[in-house]
């Protein structure tokens, strides 16, 4: 790779690194992870718009976790659910008719106007009742059109549409004997190779630092009559809400962490920073409800990427490899 180097006057090749970075923004220290570039020959930090851009997504995407804000793909699932325009659905809502397209290209919702968008995406009735209070301020075609697409979706909107839901449905659909012990972990190495790879987390949820390892207690819940018996449930492909990119990195944890046992899956995750973190102080079977928390997830699968070089998805298996080499060599 190559860029110009002001110190150097020259355009030279450069080497990029990631590195923790923090922004002030409305009087509030934001930690993101971001990268800078330098220069191969005097080792000056040069300027890549690339980098630049990189690193302007990392710091937005870490502010709206902090202020629990609407992910600006978050509004493209909710057009493309209710099959409602930009402008439309501005109007609907009583906003000006500029204001979804404003935060599709990336401008930060209030909010009191996030929430209102985070609820539209979760509650189909929500969203119903506002089209009928009013469709006086949109045309007769998107409201009939918005109308048909909300009955045809289904009732628990939600459920479809959560990342994490999704996650499970598609693990359970491409493993066999998949136990809800294992399910929990897969679901982890899942976030924070995530947030490695792309610097944003796959889901919004918190995990517990439980005495078998990290658990996401709703996932728990749903699955715990399954005991330590195999998830046996009829799903399909239909309203999972998972890029391809996504999809693919599901793939490469199936491959490399999918293959063992729930129990060593569970002694992995037992000898991994934040879990461990998170239980200081507890002992070895006293139950806890500690979050673990997602930075620590995050700055430990980074330190993992980065150590073992990681360039693409397939390299998590030196790791997976490396782990059970350590646990029963």
């Amino acid at each position: 790779m190559k860029g110009f180097c002001e110190n150097c006057r020259d355009t030279v090749d450069y080497q990029v690194k990631t590195i923790d970075k923090e922004k002030e923004i409305k009087e509030k220290t934001i930690e993101y992870v971001g990268k800078i570039a330098y220069c191969e020959a005097c080792k000056s930090e040069i300027f890549v718009s690339d980098i630049r851009d990189f690193n302007l997504k990392a710091l937005d995407a870490a502010f709206r976790e902090e202020e629990n804000l609407i992910k600006v793909e978050d509004i493209e699932r909710i057009l493309e659910v209710y099959d409602i325009g930009k402008r439309p659905l501005s109007l609907l809502l009583g906003w000006g008719e500029g204001t979804l397209t404003r935060y599709i290209d990336g401008d930060i919702p209030s909010k009191p106007y996030s929430d209102k968008l985070k609820r539209i995406l979760k509650d189909r009735m929500y969203y119903l009742k506002l089209l009928e209070q009013n469709k006086d301020n949109i045309t007769d075609v998107a409201f009939r059109k918005s109308k048909k697409a909300v009955n045809e979706k289904p009732i628990n909107l939600n459920e479809e549409t959560t990342k994490i839901e999704s996650a499970v449905r598609y693990l359970l659909m491409q493993t066999s004997e998949i136990t809800p012990l294992a399910l929990q972990k897969l679901l982890y190495f899942s976030q924070g190779f995530q947030k490695a790879f792309t610097n944003m987390f796959l889901f919004e949820e918190d995990c517990e630092a439980w005495i078998h390892g990290p658990v996401y207690r709703n996932i728990y819940d749903k699955y715990k009559n399954h005991g330590y018996n195999p998830i046996e449930e009829d799903l399909s492909y239909e309203n999972i809400n998972l890029s391809e990119d996504e999809k693919e990195l599901l793939d490469h944890i199936i491959s490399y962490f999918g293959r063992y046992s729930g129990k060593v899956l569970e002694n992995m995750t037992h000898s991994e920073e934040p879990w461990r973190v998170s239980r200081q102080g507890l002992k070895d079977f006293e139950a806890s409800n500690r979050i673990i928390d997602k930075k620590e997830i995050g700055s430990y699968f980074i330190s993992v990427k980065e150590k073992y070089k990681m360039l693409n998805f397939t390299d998590i298996k030196d790791y997976s490899e490396d782990l059970l080499s350590k646990l029963y060599s």
